[in-house]
């Protein structure tokens, strides 16, 4: 790709906030002053959705301000819900289960979660980890702000932790034993 300034966004994008220059320049391959010349071609360049602020070390992607007001009300809209009880049964399965991939969450709950872990999410209230068991999926688990709020310094002083994790645990035990137990469909 010979457009610098489209390598430069893609970075910028990718990594979803303020990026050094001196690493922008590394990895586009470029020098600190082809990176200030080209980081000038792409703030030129985006002119509706997005936008390109710097300082003199960092730049970073950013919501331009003729879109942002219709973003911040979208998001005071779905964070002005309140949790609901499928917020509350995937909060209640991370701390007590622990860091949790969504398949797993999904298949506690019996139901699609994705909505619901996305809602979270967005909320500060779960945050995405690598698994390091599958690189293909995240694993979630609680942020230091949802156990601020709940007002414990970690899962295990919840109410009745032992208890409901050793449940958790038990259900999912049993179920892996019936599905070992169900012979092989033809």
């Amino acid at each position: 790709m010979s457009d610098k300034s489209a390598i430069i966004e893609a970075f910028l994008f990718s990594e979803g906030g303020p990026v050094r220059k001196t690493r922008l320049a590394q990895l586009a391959g470029i020098s600190a002053q082809e990176l200030e010349a080209t980081l000038d071609t792409l703030a030129t360049r985006l002119t509706y959705g997005t936008t390109l602020i710097q300082t003199e070390t960092e730049a970073a992607l950013v919501i331009s301000k003729e879109a942002s007001e219709a973003v911040r009300e979208a998001q005071k809209k779905e964070l002005g819900e309140e949790v609901g009880d499928a917020g509350l049964e995937v909060l209640a399965i991370v701390l007590y289960r622990g860091p949790s991939t969504r398949a797993q969450i999904d298949y506690i709950r019996g139901v699609n979660t994705a909505s619901t872990v996305r809602n979270l999410l967005s909320r500060g209230l779960l945050e995405r980890a690598g698994n390091p068991l599958d690189g293909r999926e995240y694993m979630y688990r609680p942020t230091a702000e949802l156990l601020a709020h709940i007002g414990v310094r970690e899962g295990k002083e919840l109410p009745e932790f032992d208890k409901i994790a050793r449940e958790l645990a038990n259900f999912e035990k049993q179920q892996d034993t019936f599905k070992s137990d169900v012979p092989p469909s033809e």
